[in-house]
């Protein structure tokens, strides 16, 4: 057994324990307390919290850092990507096992990541991270649905299992996949969580709502329109909705563009709202309303997005701009937006997200000044991953 003490212990699961500390043994968490710690304890000078959860990003665009510059609004962005994707014809993998190594120096136990090729499986389940893997589909005019559900579970089925990743199938936004695909994908879904693109660019809300503007353009300049596609005339949640796709495992992304009346939709179906500020602010979609996000009573999740869309992979950064978004909202329900409801929203919660007995030890110390009185404030104003280490790890090196 081994015992962790700080002047600070976040469960999350319940307030701050000053001068705490936490048992572990065999990689489980045995028990959780307030000092006097057990005399073997090993002293952090700082603040014990669970590893974060970073509920969306996209590990196989690593390989994009940095060139693919801010834009104006979503559409024009997603030009860019697209341009510079087929100018290399695929995804370069090497970045990839990087970008994985610096998310978690800066904290993050678990990911859910999209992919579109696995590209990011093996460096996943070759580390020390759990991951939710999103295999993502796109199809706006597939001639058979079930056939394309069919071939993705068998390649899926072909990577060697690896108990840390859960794999599950989901559609990458309205304007890219058809009715028909998006039904099929919340067929095959099972108990799985799914996550969707969802409400992020007023492009989108204009394509559902009239047909029309900058997603059908592209579509018909990639070719890929069909004209048998009716226009719904409605929102976004309202949409997926009608597909099937609206229920307590959906992960409805960025959310930008949402009404009140559509988060209220999303809470009353038990889903999750996954916000990724800084993304939305590069990409042009435009910055989250985060207060009106917690004010509708939505479970809200935390995501960097893709090293296409943002410097660097510490959710603590996103916090940051969480917090100057919506200044009146308690840290505390920041805070277990990057741990426990992202945990439960991508299907660990059993594991992660919390320090409780019975959970897998995967813990984080973060050094904290002597001065500060308010720690979970603290951790909301950008912690740097020379300040994290994670507990356990050889050395106390960050794994």
């Amino acid at each position: 057994m081994t015992i962790f003490s700080a002047r600070w212990v976040l469960p999350i699961a319940q307030p701050p324990i000053p001068n705490g500390w936490v048992a572990i043994e065999d990689g489980r968490i045995t028990a959780v307390g307030a000092r006097p710690a057990p005399p073997t304890a090993i002293e952090i000078d700082g603040a014990i919290l669970p590893g974060l959860v970073n509920a969306h990003t996209h590990l196989e665009l690593s390989w994009m850092r940095g060139q693919v510059p801010p834009a104006l609004s979503m559409p024009q962005w997603v030009e860019s990507l697209m341009a510079l994707r087929g100018s290399v014809g695929h995804d370069p993998p090497a970045p990839i096992g990087e970008a994985i190594r610096e998310a978690r120096a800066a904290g993050t136990a678990l990911v859910g990541d999209i992919t579109n090729t696995f590209a990011a499986y093996a460096p996943l389940g070759a580390s020390d991270m759990s991951g939710a893997v999103f295999r993502e589909l796109l199809g706006f005019s597939v001639a058979d649905p079930e056939a394309l559900i069919a071939a993705t579970r068998a390649q899926a089925e072909a990577l060697i299992p690896c108990a840390r990743l859960r794999i599950s199938m989901v559609p990458h936004a309205p304007y890219s996949v058809s009715p028909a695909l998006l039904r099929a994908i919340a067929g095959a879904a099972g108990d799985a969580p799914v996550s969707i693109h969802l409400g992020e660019s007023a492009e989108e809300v204009e394509f559902l709502r009239s047909g029309s503007g900058a997603w059908r353009d592209l579509l018909r300049s990639l070719g890929v329109w069909s004209d048998a596609w009716v226009t719904p005339a409605t929102d976004p949640v309202s949409y997926v909705a009608a597909q099937g796709l609206l229920n307590a495992r959906l992960l409805a992304v960025h959310g930008v563009q949402l009404t009140d009346a559509e988060l209220r939709m999303l809470a009353e179906a038990g889903a999750t709202v996954v916000t990724c500020p800084r993304s939305n602010r590069w990409t042009g979609a435009g910055l989250p309303p985060v207060d009106r996000f917690y004010a509708s009573g939505v479970r809200v999740a935390v995501g960097t997005d893709s090293l296409s869309s943002v410097e660097d992979l510490n959710l603590f950064e996103e916090l940051r701009l969480m917090r100057g978004l919506a200044p009146s909202v308690p840290a505390r329900d920041i805070l277990a937006s990057a741990t426990k409801h992202g945990a439960d929203a991508l299907g660990f919660g059993a594991e992660l997200g919390t320090i409780e007995p019975g959970k897998r030890a995967e813990l984080i110390g973060v050094a904290v000044p002597p001065n500060v009185t308010d720690v979970e404030e603290y951790l909301l104003s950008g912690v740097a991953p020379s300040l994290v280490t994670w507990l356990g790890a050889p050395d106390g090196v960050n794994r």
